[in-house]
């Protein structure tokens, strides 16, 4: 028994951190933001609404300054202020904003916004409950090797969940009349945008595929449905 006590000890670790990360984003997102009003974005959600056989798309403004957009735990949509200032000032157009919007409803339609944040309790309960035993066998490196692992399993889960959002994003942008141009323009822009520079960094320790990458899986994809 008293060896299984890390584990249980983690166990109850997840389900608080769970709750409590719930609650925490919930309400920040209510404090921080506003539903969308912009007509042209609101045309283009009622398009895909519309191919979605659905009465609305609910977006909210988040207001913080980097450039994202995100799905939360309760389905809800949200596009920061920082990426909106970009289309405002001309940087993205409208559809690259569709486009974001259609891959964060794919999260929320996969179910990977929830699921995200369970991972992400039961990852922390996970690396406690190994850097515990490991520290235990290599004193000193233990905790080290415990992070460097989850983070691996991490990044790859997030990894697979970004393909798998902009797979549904392609098909709703289709299926609204969009397109998927949009979809890719905005990729060969988006380090740019958001001042990352992840390309001396492995594909395989990013959370998110390389923008390339995203790219020639959507025109794969496109490749596919001509042949079909």
């Amino acid at each position: 028994m008293l060896k299984l006590t890390p584990i249980l000890l983690a166990a109850l670790y997840a389900v608080a951190l769970y709750h409590f990360s719930a609650w925490r984003t919930r309400r920040e997102l209510d404090a921080k933001s506003t539903e969308l009003a912009d007509m042209r974005l609101r045309t283009l959600c009622d398009r895909m609404a519309a191919a979605l056989e659905i009465d609305r798309i609910r977006v909210h403004i988040y207001e913080v300054a980097p450039v994202n957009g995100l799905a939360a735990p309760d389905g809800r949509i949200f596009i920061t202020r920082g990426f909106y200032d970009r289309y405002r000032a001309g940087e993205v157009t409208a559809e690259e904003m569709a486009s974001v919007i259609a891959h964060e409803m794919g999260h929320v339609a996969l179910g990977h916004a929830r699921r995200r944040m369970i991972d992400f309790s039961g990852q922390n309960a996970m690396r406690t409950a190994l850097a515990m035993v490991l520290s235990r066998l290599l004193p000193g490196i233990g905790v080290m090797i415990a992070n460097g692992l989850m983070s691996l399993v991490s990044a790859r889960l997030s990894r697979n969940d970004e393909y798998e959002a902009d797979a549904y994003a392609s098909a709703l942008l289709t299926k609204a009349g969009i397109g998927t141009d949009p979809q890719k323009s905005l990729f060969s822009k988006l380090e740019r945008l958001t001042g990352a520079r992840g390309g001396a960094m492995p594909a395989w320790l990013m959370s998110h595929p390389k923008s390339d990458e995203r790219i020639a899986a959507i025109e794969a994809r496109e490749a596919r449905w001509q042949v079909t």
